[in-house]
């Protein structure tokens, strides 16, 4: 069973492995940057993940220039997700391995071997999430479908408005 994440509140503590190597705390964001956008795909046999991963290539760049680092991360082990990412070529760190446990921990719908075609495992569906300075989520946006994901570019200029102004804005939806 999921449960619901709460904006304004922290993000859970999450490590997994990178591709590349090593581990990554998936909500820290790398040197220099303050903010930190979590991209769950779900994996190597969607193809509308390859492209919304590859959008978020073209996209990475604004979102470093307004201090938001990007990682993308799925329930995929590490040969099916170098597999994938290696037709995305992207610039942001991809991390592998999420166990089911941790997917409902973030409130992720998970979907059986029969939601897609070439599934190994049940996996999760997609998630972003976007972590601020003090660790905790300022948005949330989650699908139990490929198909109806928030639109990379209306995310990056929400939160470059957002960014610019200087943390004056509340965090929507964090009234108890």
């Amino acid at each position: 069973m999921t449960h619901k994440l709460a904006t304004g509140k922290a993000f859970p503590s999450m490590q997994l492995p990178r591709l590349g190597g090593g581990h990554v705390e998936i909500a820290k964001p790398a040197a220099g940057h303050d903010w930190k956008m979590i991209v769950v795909y779900r994996g190597k046999h969607c193809p509308l993940c390859t492209k919304y991963l590859s959008q978020l290539a073209q996209l990475q760049g604004g979102f470093s220039e307004i201090g938001v680092d990007v990682i993308a991360v799925s329930t995929d082990g590490q040969e099916r997700a170098t597999s994938q990412i290696g037709e995305v070529n992207p610039g942001y760190q991809v991390g592998y391995n999420l166990t089911l446990d941790q997917a409902r921990e973030l409130g992720l719908y998970i979907s059986g071997v029969r939601n897609g075609m070439d599934v190994e495992a049940p996996f999760a569906e997609p998630g972003l999430f976007v972590v601020n300075g003090e660790g905790n989520l300022q948005l949330i946006d989650i699908s139990n479908v490929p198909f109806a994901r928030p639109d990379l570019q209306a995310v990056l200029n929400g939160l470059t408005w957002l960014r610019g102004q200087a943390n004056k804005f509340p965090i929507n939806g964090s009234h108890e």
